[in-house]
């Protein structure tokens, strides 16, 4: 079984920062592409950023210049650091891992389960 698990979410004031971890346990054999995706209140899930394997980066809308997403392959982990946050970030951050497990002969899409960033303004 694989277990995508999130943190470092939070309250922070306009202009703050926030980092995000989120770590992929349970047998694994490769992990290709991790990204966060978000839901703010009302609205559609949408993708942040993501990054390969190779640590290729792509950035969505707002999220240019003022997030950075990173990997630790070593550890399955991935990261991002929100600075300068804005009310309009708020939302349900959820990590998102592209990976191969014994069990499935393709890869497949395993999800964390949302941690809430709150940006008050």
């Amino acid at each position: 079984q694989v277990q995508l698990v999130e943190s470092g979410g939070g309250l922070v004031q306009a202009g703050g920062s926030l980092r995000l971890s989120c770590a992929a346990s349970g047998t694994i054999l490769r992990i290709n592409n991790m990204g966060w995706y978000r839901q703010p209140p009302g609205k559609q899930h949408e993708l942040v950023a993501s990054i390969t394997s190779g640590g290729d980066t792509y950035y969505v809308g707002s999220a240019k210049g003022r997030f950075t997403i990173s990997r630790d392959n070593a550890k399955n982990t991935v990261y991002l650091q929100m600075n300068r946050l804005e009310p309009e970030d708020t939302a349900v951050y959820y990590c998102n891992a592209n990976l191969q497990t014994p069990w499935r002969n393709y890869d497949y899409d395993y999800w964390g389960q949302g941690t809430q960033v709150t940006v008050s303004s």
